[in-house]
């Protein structure tokens, strides 16, 4: 119970926080010498991050669902959908490929600096002012493809969409709140697979369940810290952290 409490704080924390959960789901048991969390831990700890990123944005979600012909809705599924392709094509051709070749410790220690580079750059971006119905085709494909290069371990998924998001003109909040609707798909296509394979293998423990729900409500209130922290100061604190994490992780793993 308290492995699977410990790795839901984790996920929760590293999942929405633009730090990489895949890279610390790597770089922890490197670090501190134990095992990575097992499939059936893995797969409940994305169904309680799904639970946390949708009931943060229930009121998009709600009306995604309500009124999906009405011009909003149209506009936000048309961004959601496109920008998902990238990310799907690419995991279901090349995710085993990707975590054989990329899951080394030191290979994700750099790629988490990269990650922190990154960052710090899209602090020289002014903030515009478009709102996600304001969202282009061309928007879609750019920040779809940021998410698609977050498949790497190391690259934060919410950091490259979030600059991506920058990069093309929307507000700080409205890259943050594309950012994450768009992770619904993925967070739920990941679990999915997961899910899929353990029912194939067998084997859960209803402890896990704390371990979901951890998972859940850490990764609410990391969602809520980060709005609230890119309104005042962007995401160069978290430029630091993966800077300085990654380096202390490369010369130690």
């Amino acid at each position: 119970m308290l492995n699977a409490a410990f790795w839901g704080l984790v996920q929760g924390l590293t999942e929405f926080l633009p730090i990489s959960s895949s890279g610390h789901l790597v770089l922890i048991p490197a670090l501190l010498g134990i095992d990575e969390p097992d499939l059936a831990t893995s797969a409940l700890l994305h169904v309680g991050t799904l639970v946390a990123v949708i009931w943060f944005y229930r009121s998009d979600v709600a009306g995604l669902i309500r009124t999906p012909r009405s011009d909003h809705s149209k506009r936000i599924w048309f961004l959601l959908l496109l920008g998902t392709v990238p990310a799907a094509v690419v995991g279901l051709t090349l995710d085993g490929p990707i975590e054989i070749i990329f899951s080394e410790p030191g290979f994700v220690a750099i790629a988490l600096i990269m990650t922190g580079l990154v960052l710090a750059l899209s602090s020289m971006f002014q903030p515009g002012e478009r709102t996600l119905e304001e969202g282009r085709r061309g928007d879609a494909i750019i920040v779809g493809l940021a998410q698609a290069l977050a498949l790497i371990p190391g690259v934060s998924r919410s950091g490259t969409t979030i600059t991506a998001g920058l990069v093309q003109g929307f507000s700080r909040l409205e890259a943050a709140r594309y950012a994450f609707l768009l992770g619904v798909p993925a967070i739920a296509g990941a679990g999915l697979l997961q899910g899929i394979e353990l029912v194939d293998r067998g084997g859960f423990e209803p402890t896990l369940l704390v371990g979901m729900a951890v998972a859940a409500v850490t990764g609410y209130f990391a969602i809520g810290a980060l709005v609230r922290l890119l309104g005042r100061s962007g995401l160069a604190p978290f430029a630091i952290y993966c800077i300085g994490f990654g380096t202390v992780s490369l010369f130690l793993v």
